[in-house]
This record gives structure tokens, C-alpha cells and sequence, in this order.
């Protein structure tokens, strides 16, 4: 079943209703792709869990709707949970296998990073599995982020060692100014 994307996709507020898609688009990544570490896929009680604590944390989380059906999913979730880091968020953004490279986690990211600038919020971290990962990578850069690092090594799935790129951007006016 190939998604029609020619069209704009529609990126609204993800509700409930749509996690049995997004645990459907996350499992088919973490059993064939190296996006995530996780090796086994969560279960839809798990996937409820992630998505309330995003929500409860006051945390954008969109869906990607082509046609009728969501086709991918972003949020931004506590970078880290200690009181120093409240200003930075980790994002998180997939997408259909059967569509990609067709915009929408170019639409999610950008959709993600205007609510987060929105909120006061002032740095996003990408967290990418895979240095080979390139269309991840390119999705960021091109959505302004910069490479900060990269952890050689520390995944291993698949059969083989995986990298972890870490890259970030400024939100609003980033540490230009004191936050509010």
C-alpha cells in the first residue's frame, strides 16, 4: 500500500486515537532500521504511556496525516530530567517506510520546532542512531541543526556497532538572552 503524498500533509496534535499508527510506523524502525537502539517494539499500553508523559510535561507531540491516515509522528520530549537542562528538548520523528523522502518529517520537524520556540523553550537536541544515517542527518541540517558530536560505538544491533550523532539548534533566541 503505497500513501499518495503528493499532497501536503496535514500536522496536527496527535491524540490517542493515533498511536496504534505510530506504534505500527515505530516498530517497523526499530526491527529493520537503526534509528532507535530499542531492539523489540513496544507494546500500544507502552506507547500510551510515552505519549501521556510528553503530554503531561506540557510537550508538543504531532502526527502527520496523508489523506486520512497518519503516515508519521514527531514530539519533543526532557532532553534530561535534572532542573539545569528545562530549556533543552529532544525530539524524536518518524516516518512511514512506505513514504518517505516525501516531506513529512521535514513538515513534523518544522511543526516541532516552531511549538517548542513557542513554549520558551530554547535549545533541541537530535539524538540520531547510525552515523550512516544519512537522511536523518540531512533532515536536521537542513532544518538548522549542527553536528556537536558523535559517540562511536555505543549501540550494537543488528549484528553490528552503531554510532550516535548527537546534533543541535538554537531555539528563538537560543542563549543569546536569559530565559523569561
Amino acid at each position: 500500500m503505497k500513501a499518495d503524498t503528493r499532497t501536503e500533509p496535514l500536522v496536527r496534535d496527535a491524540a490517542e486515537a493515533d498511536l496504534p499508527a505510530v506504534r505500527e510506523i515505530y516498530a517497523h524502525h526499530v526491527l529493520r532500521g537503526t534509528a532507535s537502539f530499542e531492539e523489540e517494539p513496544p507494546d500500544l499500553e507502552e506507547m500510551r504511556r510515552r505519549f501521556r508523559a510528553v503530554k503531561e510535561k506540557g510537550l508538543p507531540w504531532f502526527a502527520a496525516e496523508v489523506e486520512g491516515a497518519v503516515r508519521g509522528y514527531a514530539y519533543a520530549a526532557p532532553y534530561h530530567h535534572r532542573p539545569a537542562y528545562r530549556f533543552a528538548v529532544e525530539n524524536s520523528v518518524y516516518v512511514d517506510h512506505r513514504v518517505m523522502r516525501h516531506g513529512l518529517g521535514a513538515a513534523l520537524l518544522d511543526r516541532l520546532i516552531g511549538s517548542c520556540t513557542q513554549k520558551g523553550l530554547r535549545r533541541m537536541v537530535a539524538v540520531i542512531g547510525d552515523s550512516a544515517n544519512a537522511a536523518s542527518i540531512k533532515l536536521h541540517e537542513r532544518a538548522g541543526f549542527r553536528l556537536v558530536g558523535v559517540l562511536p560505538s555505543v549501540g550494537f544491533k543488528h549484528g553490528r556497532w552503531l554510532d550516535c550523532v548527537i546534533m543541535q539548534r538554537a531555539l528563538g533566541e537560543g542563549d543569546e538572552s536569559l530565559p523569561s
